[in-house]
């Protein structure tokens, strides 16, 4: 049996974003990710994303991609943790510098 998406696409325009998306998120990127409510999310790609394939609710299969982004939280270490995102959500990415070790 598949896993589960909330949302699915079969359509060639919308998996054709969903790898482009994916291209913008290398392992080890620092990102800054905006999601389609809104909401933020900054941390370094812990997983690159890859197109899997899913089913819905209703049984339906489709792709979609999920990407983990590490998040230490240096400004507020009580949120720090990973975040699964799914791919289909992210409405921009933003690369972050990297911070100097020195």
């Amino acid at each position: 049996m598949g896993r589960f998406a909330e949302r699915i696409h079969t359509d060639r325009a919308d998996i054709a974003r969903l790898e482009a998306r994916i291209l913008e998120l290398p392992n080890d990127a620092h990102v800054e990710l905006t999601l389609d409510d809104g909401s933020r999310v900054r941390g370094t790609v812990a997983a690159r994303a890859s197109l899997q394939l899913f089913e819905d609710q209703d049984g339906n299969e489709g792709m979609n991609a999920i990407v983990r982004i590490e998040d230490p939280a240096l400004d507020a270490p009580g949120t720090a943790g990973m975040h699964d995102i799914w791919v289909d959500r992210i409405a921009d990415v933003r690369r972050l510098p990297r911070a100097d070790p020195g």
